[in-house]
């Protein structure tokens, strides 16, 4: 919560420029466009027998274009994530391609009368009991087929090859169906050739909930949020993990590998007490809020920086940044170790109190529905008429994922105007959240005009910072 309420916002940079994210009493806000949501993202969701057919047509254009079979096509395609012109291209011009498709070299195999020997189990065996790819290595079928259902036990389906060594040739989905006999080793060889399709092809992205196979589609695909109208789960459509603006999906894979080697030097940042400031007695933090009052002495202070919260006002939230040593270069090797974990603490302290408000504040929205319940059936109004305060539960939890996720983004960013910027725009993003938290946990005592406002206040906050450096 911010010291002041500050209900004054700002253009654009093309309206304000950039001395107007300092002048923010000068600028009104911009008018919410769905137009010009930076989070806006077209995609659909298609379930198996949708996707089959999408990737059906493909196959189809190019088997007919280049009088190949359909699967030399799937071959193809997955090769050259399903475009057809790019497969159809690399087909004619390349070697192996068109050795792929014919002009077999049959192997030598030793003679036994009319009989061959297998030069994988050395059995004799009749030459029609004998297969090979479009590279002529002949092997008998029962090998084949031991091949194949090893090779599908382990989970590999389109990247099977040639049994013979030094041979890559990938063996086509026809081939590897003709002499697999057994009939749930063929549905697990069609499952997985699904799955590595679905995978190779940039415009579509399995939805990673538990047990869901619904599968998504977008033209233009970037790092945007993907909802599952199915199972509800919440993702990054270009990386399959949990949606991260504003951190690339580089920088936030870096970030979590980081957390997860230093965490057990972090361990000490998760006890969830504290000692007040001024009367020194335990706290413990129970709600998403960051703005704390000691129930003892009613100080109030700021749960991350124990500062006073009447120093925290809108004019700059200053826990939130981090306050390099510009003198760092020039000292030793173990006080610049020593300023990186410092560094890494701030961010990490920050990141995981966010994730656990996150969780608290779950909580409170559950007790919220609980007494709106209660007052529906006392004949105090309608859900109707208390739907605002779930509504202002929804968006803070909105804004506070948003705000979790600017900490990588911060940890990365190189020193400079633009990290200034950023750091300007997290703190009010910042602060305005612990505004709407504390009111949201005082909603009986708080106006719902007052609450109302300070949820357009917040929303239009985490826009703002959102397109000016949401990267795709």
């Amino acid at each position: 919560m911010s010291g002041e309420e500050d209900s004054g916002m700002y253009y654009s940079d093309e309206d304000c420029g950039y001395d107007a994210y300092y002048n923010m009493e000068d600028c009104d806000i911009e008018e919410n466009d769905s137009t010009m949501d930076p989070e806006h993202f077209s995609y659909e969701c298609l379930c198996v027998d949708e996707v089959e057919k999408l990737l059906n047509e493909s196959v189809e254009a190019l088997s007919n274009n280049l009088r190949i079979t359909p699967s030399l096509a799937k071959v193809l395609l997955h090769t050259h994530e399903w475009a057809v012109l790019p497969s159809a291209i690399a087909y004619k011009n390349s070697d192996w391609m068109q050795y792929l498709n014919g002009n077999p070299k049959q192997s030598k195999l030793e003679c036994l009368g009319q009989r061959l020997r297998c030069p994988v189990c050395f059995v004799p065996a009749l030459p029609e009991k004998f297969s090979s790819l479009s590279c002529g290595h002949l092997f008998c079928n029962e090998c084949w087929s031991t091949h194949f259902e090893v090779q599908i036990t382990q989970g590999v389906s389109t990247g099977i090859s040639c049994m013979a060594q030094d041979c890559g040739l990938l063996a086509p989905e026809d081939f590897v169906l003709s002499l697999l006999t057994k009939m749930p080793l063929r549905e697990k060889y069609q499952e997985f050739a699904f799955r590595d399709y679905v995978k190779s092809h940039p415009e579509l992205r399995f939805c990673p909930g538990p047990n869901c196979k619904f599968v998504f589609r977008s033209k233009e695909p970037k790092a945007k949020r993907t909802v599952c109208e199915h199972c509800v789960i919440s993702f990054c459509f270009k990386c399959g993990t949990d949606y991260h603006a504003p951190t690339d999906c580089a920088t936030i894979k870096k970030w979590l590998t980081k957390c997860a080697d230093d965490s057990e030097t972090a361990n000490y940042i998760s006890a969830h007490t504290k000692d007040c400031p001024r009367c020194h007695i335990c706290i413990e933090k129970n709600g998403g809020c960051n703005h704390m009052q000691c129930y003892n002495c009613k100080h109030d202070f700021c749960w991350m920086c124990l500062g006073d919260w009447k120093s925290h006002g809108s004019e700059y939230y200053e826990c939130s940044r981090y306050k390099e040593n510009p003198n760092i270069v020039n000292e030793s090797v173990h006080a610049q170790a020593r300023e990186a974990l410092k560094k890494y603490l701030h961010y990490y302290e920050r990141w995981e109190n966010h994730s656990k408000s996150l969780k608290l504040e779950a909580e409170t929205l559950e007790k919220i529905k609980s007494r709106i319940n209660a007052k529906v059936m006392n004949s105090s109004g309608t859900w109707i008429d208390w739907q605002y305060l779930v509504d202002a539960a929804a968006l803070l939890a909105k804004c506070r994922y948003t705000l979790q996720y600017t900490y990588p983004y911060a940890y990365y960013l190189e020193a400079g105007p633009r990290k200034e910027l950023f750091e300007y725009q997290q703190a009010q993003l910042e602060a305005e959240i612990e505004n709407l938290s504390w009111k949201i946990e005082r909603a009986e005592t708080t106006d719902r005009g007052d609450l109302e406002n300070q949820i357009d206040i917040a929303e239009k906050r985490r826009t703002t910072l959102l397109k000016d450096f949401l990267d795709v």
